[in-house]
């Protein structure tokens, strides 16, 4: 990276460590492409923490459910402990059948969204606004839907970068205490941050506003007076707490670390071929019917305020990042994850994928896009390690945002057919 580009990324973690004392793993990952990371963060911390019509623990239990689907211990783990944090019961952690009705409801949309989008349909959008007591109002399911969209998305990332398998991603902070979260990135590793950054006392609710002008120094002073004052506000937790504060982080950290399982049903529902026969009941998806630009982008945004237009900026920022990849290669990239999910561009001349994109290196996209949990299997060992590093990351992002369109395609498009129903 240029210096311009290392002085963004260093900004980009001084906010993060002056905020909460951390930096978390996936974060790292992506500090290779500074431009798409801050577009990345922004997004997250708007759909996890910002003003929306679903409380914060239902953000959280929603992301874990998301996660579950591909048995993604680093998210489940990482949106359990937000969760605690943010008030959420203990008792919904021990599995989706101890969580309210309502929530239970999301479990469809989740696996079908999550393996075969394709099959997300208008009745499932009615079952859900039109559960009697338990029903969804339309902006609590659009906020919903686009946090399982991404998180989702996400795993594909995390198990593509080899995040998931990595331990220090998982390990525990001091005294027994779960690590600490990034106030704009709940998918949090923890990874390499420096003990005395991840207190207990780090999840007492704290906003600053950094000017993106302040230099250095001034980071470095304001990190040095907060690690200061955190310290101070540890040991007066520490003088208070007793026996019954240690019971109940251990118990804490042991839901923290719950099994992905206990969050699913239908296990044995995954990806399967699209169907591409004429006798086939699914019909592909053409985009020239309904797009991200001409339709979801403006539906979203009015239903979820400044969604569209933060989604939008990932997108962009995405297909227009620094890389050796051509463009012509990106998109055959992005059109072939599409083609996967059974989404279809009419003047796309498909005949490129193969010439562009080799067979391993398909097979990966494949693989990582529709079913990331397998990648890390001893039958699939995948790999991308004739790319350079930060080409690797590219290509994963690529990956990730978009199955992240096509996710939020099918589902925009069924509650689209339901409006208008």
């Amino acid at each position: 990276m240029v210096n311009g580009e290392k002085e963004r990324v260093s900004l980009l973690f001084m906010k993060a460590l002056v905020s909460r004392g951390s930096v978390d793993a996936v974060s790292q990952q992506m500090a290779s492409h500074p431009q798409y990371l801050e577009s990345f963060l922004r997004t997250q911390h708007y759909i996890l923490h910002m003003d929306g019509p679903l409380p914060l623990p239902y953000r959280h239990y929603i992301a874990i459910m998301a996660a579950a689907r591909h048995h993604c211990n680093y998210l489940v783990y990482l949106h359990s402990a937000q969760f605690l944090r943010v008030g959420g019961d203990p008792v919904w952690l021990q599995g989706l059948e101890a969580a309210p009705p309502r929530l239970r409801l999301l479990d469809h949309i989740n696996k079908v969204l999550a393996h075969q989008p394709w099959l997300t349909a208008c009745s499932h959008i009615q079952a859900l606004l039109k559960a009697g007591e338990q029903c969804w109002s339309l902006a609590e399911l659009v906020q919903a839907v686009v946090i399982l969209a991404h998180c989702h998305s996400l795993c594909s990332f995390v198990f593509g970068c080899d995040t998931d398998s990595d331990p220090a991603s998982l390990s525990k902070s001091p005294n027994g205490t779960p690590p600490t979260f990034c106030p704009f990135d709940a998918a949090n590793g923890n990874a390499n941050v420096p003990q005395t950054l991840a207190t207990p006392s780090e999840h007492i609710t704290r906003r600053r506003s950094l000017d993106s002008s302040c230099d250095m120094v001034c980071l470095k002073e304001k990190i040095q007076k907060s690690q200061e004052e955190r310290e101070k506000r540890e040991e007066r937790l520490l003088q208070t707490q007793g026996l019954q504060q240690t019971d109940m982080e251990e118990e804490e950290e042991m839901i923290c670390f719950a099994d992905p399982t206990r969050f699913i049903t239908d296990p044995d529902l995954c990806y399967q071929e699209f169907a591409r026969r004429e006798e086939d009941h699914f019909q592909v998806f053409r985009v020239q019917d309904y797009s991200w630009e001409d339709h979801g982008f403006s539906l979203v945004n009015r239903l979820y305020s400044d969604i569209g237009h933060l989604l939008d900026d990932r997108f962009r920022s995405v297909t227009t990042l620094p890389s050796m990849h051509s463009p012509d290669l990106k998109r055959a990239i992005w059109n072939y994850i599409h083609c996967v999910l059974g989404i279809r561009y009419d003047d796309y001349d498909y005949g490129e994928v193969n010439q562009l994109l080799e067979r391993d290196l398909k097979l990966y996209i494949k693989s990582v896009a529709c079913f990331p949990d397998a990648t890390k299997t001893p039958v699939c060992p995948l790999s991308l390690a004739p790319l350079k590093p930060s080409e690797q990351i590219h290509v994963n992002l690529l990956i990730m945002e978009a199955r992240l369109q096509a996710e939020l395609l099918y589902a925009l498009r069924a509650i689209t057919q339901y409006m208008i129903a």
